[in-house]
């Protein structure tokens, strides 16, 4: 037997708006809308896509859940993404920030591979070099 990783959960003061913005960024759909909770899951995925997948084989989705608190630190965890080497890494790190990433310090090295960026609540996540698998 195997766990599947089922979900990333991300607290946030305003969960719709918090959805919105990362199924914009990465091509993802909302299934779930509501004040307490949002859901997101890859732009490609259907119940028929998935329908013949093995279990463990099935990707993880985003939930957004209401938190009252601001962030008020470094997350201890965060999301790494990276282009294909057939898109232009810079113009999709242009494409984030004029959704309304921006570009944080969080102690890393002059000069890395990546690139720090923060949603429009704060959270961190990075953007590595292309890649090809």
């Amino acid at each position: 037997m195997v766990l599947r990783w089922y979900t990333v959960v991300i607290d946030c003061n305003d969960v719709r708006k918090q959805a919105a913005w990362w199924a914009e960024a990465f091509g993802w759909q909302t299934i779930i809308e509501t004040d307490d909770e949002c859901v997101n899951v890859p732009g490609w995925v259907t119940p028929d896509s998935i329908r013949d997948l093995p279990w463990e084989r099935i990707g993880p989705g985003m939930v957004f859940v209401p938190v009252p608190e601001g962030k008020t630190v470094k997350n201890r965890l965060h999301l790494d993404f990276a282009p294909h080497t057939s898109q232009d890494r810079d113009a999709e790190i242009a494409r984030l920030e004029a959704l309304g990433a921006r570009r944080v310090d969080v102690g890393q090295p002059d000069g890395p591979s990546w690139a720090v960026l923060a949603d429009p609540e704060g959270n961190e996540f990075c953007v590595l070099s292309s890649r090809d698998s």
